[in-house]
Parts: C-alpha cells; sequence; structure tokens
C-alpha cells in the first residue's frame, strides 16, 4: 500500500469510527456544553441530558441512523447498567456519586446514567456491523457468556469478597490471546489481536470518564473536594466492561470466523455454516 491509499484509508477508518460512536459522541457533547452553559432553571441539567438522549434515540431511529438491533442492545445495556449503578451509589457502598439534582432517577442513580454504558453497547454493535467485522480462534460462545457472568458478579462481590477482576484479566488473555479480529476499511480487510483493540477503547473510555467527571457528571470519592484525573488503574474495570458489552453484542450477532481452509464459517452452538469465501 502506498502513502496516498495509507492516508485515505486511515482518514476513512477515522470517519467510521466517529460515525459508530455518534451516540456515545453526542452524550459526550451535551456534558461538556452543559457543564458550560445551561440557563434552564425550570428543568434540571441531568434530566435535560436524559431527554435529549431519548431524543437523539429516536432521531437516530427515524431517519435509520441506527438499526432496531441496536436500540435493542441500548435497552438492554441500560437495564443491566442501572442495576449495577444502584448497587455502586448506594449509601452502604457509595464508589461514586452524583452531585446534582434530579427528577427522573431512581434511588440515587439518574436516569441517565444508563445511556453512558448504552453507549459503548452502540459503539460496539455500529463498528461490528460498518467494519464486517470477522474472527479466527475465537473461542466458544458458552466460554464467553460463563466468563463475562463472572465479570458483571465480580463488579458486585468484590465489595464483600476477595477481588477477582486480576483472575478474570487473567482468564481473558488465555481465552482470546490468539484470536484476531479483522476488519474491512475499504475493500481488503486488516487485522489487529483483539484484546489490543479492547484495550485501545478501554483506554478512550478512561480519557471520556475523566472529561465527565470535569463536567461533573459524577464525582469518586477522591475528587469531591477537587477534582482530580481518574487513577490509571480504573483502565482495568473498562477493559472488563468492554468484554462484557463485546460479549452481550455477541449474542445477537454472527461471529464470522475465518478457518484455515480460508473459508469464513458461523459461529453458533449447533455447529457452523460456510457464509462466503473471504478477500
Amino acid at each position: 500500500m502506498n502513502v496516498k491509499h495509507f492516508i485515505h484509508e486511515f482518514w476513512l477508518f477515522g470517519l467510521k469510527q466517529a460515525y459508530a460512536s455518534i451516540f456515545g459522541g453526542f452524550l459526550l457533547g451535551v456534558m461538556i456544553v452543559t457543564r458550560l452553559w445551561y440557563p434552564l432553571e425550570s428543568l434540571h441539567r441531568y434530566d435535560f441530558i436524559f431527554l435529549a438522549a431519548i431524543a437523539f434515540q429516536l432521531f437516530l431511529l427515524a431517519f435509520k441512523l441506527e438499526t432496531l438491533r441496536e436500540s435493542v442492545v441500548i435497552i438492554v445495556f441500560h437495564l443491566v447498567a442501572t442495576l449495577m449503578e444502584l448497587f455502586k451509589t448506594s449509601d452502604a457502598i457509595g464508589s461514586w456519586v452524583y452531585p446534582e439534582e434530579y427528577l427522573f432517577g431512581i434511588g440515587n442513580v439518574p436516569l441517565f446514567t444508563g445511556f453512558m454504558y448504552s453507549a459503548v453497547g452502540s459503539y460496539i454493535a455500529r463498528v461490528w456491523r460498518i467494519f464486517e467485522f470477522e474472527y479466527s480462534c475465537y473461542p466458544s460462545k458458552l466460554m464467553t457468556v460463563l466468563l463475562v457472568i463472572l465479570v458483571y458478579a465480580n463488579f458486585f462481590s468484590h465489595h464483600y469478597i476477595w477481588d477477582m477482576r486480576w483472575l478474570l484479566l487473567g482468564a481473558t488473555v488465555v481465552l482470546f490471546y490468539k484470536t484476531e479480529i479483522y476488519f474491512k476499511v475499504r475493500v481488503t480487510h486488516r487485522k489487529m489481536p483483539i484484546l489490543l483493540g479492547w484495550f485501545l477503547v478501554a483506554l478512550f473510555i478512561w480519557f471520556a470518564e475523566n472529561i465527565a467527571t470535569y463536567a461533573n457528571i459524577w464525582i469518586y470519592p477522591n475528587q469531591v473536594n477537587a477534582w482530580q484525573m481518574v487513577s490509571i488503574a480504573k483502565l482495568s474495570s473498562w477493559f472488563l466492561l468492554m468484554l462484557l458489552s463485546f460479549v452481550l453484542v455477541s449474542i445477537i450477532n454472527t461471529v464470522r470466523i475465518r478457518t484455515p481452509e480460508a473459508r469464513v464459517v458461523s459461529l453458533a452452538d449447533s455447529g457452523a455454516a460456510v457464509t462466503h469465501k473471504p478477500d
């Protein structure tokens, strides 16, 4: 590939990534703008963010910028995330707090928070479709589902028993260290280790988290008196969330596997069926 083609493909890759991140980008933009300037006295800022997220979702569906399957992903993530938020922000746990007032909420959790997690699920569902993902050496769905069940349970249980996150991260490496993800930018599929891809997305989420805490969307106990950067150690949590999000999306998507025989097959519990020849 010459330099001109590389630059063009890299630019197109960035545009597709931006399109895949459209919901998360919108949500983060609203958070920043309303932190800098919010003139509505009759509507709490958190409630405005919640209503804006719903309106944007309806806009995406109305103009077919989002599929019904992707909207289902968002609903599932919202429910899963809200349950975790209720636990994490409870008075007994207090992992973080939402310092502003709201009407649309449950307990200590404003309802817009579920959309923050939904943005991750939305991104994965979109990027999967836009880049026509294929995989090599992908583990069985049963193993991946069992792993993320433990990951989700650990988000709760580590407050009471030993934190298994490093064991779970090790298990993730064992399951996926051979797995390559193939993505199509233009015509040809490129590839990278899936663990590297998850790490890069987790790093991006960590940067977004720093922006969101600075915008007073939520704050950790060490940020109550003055804002400071979120610990880099939080990357482990975001990496595990990426794993959880990815596997949830894989349940409703076709996992297309590249075989050593240069075929592409669909990973299914009942077996594999040939779908098409690769590029």
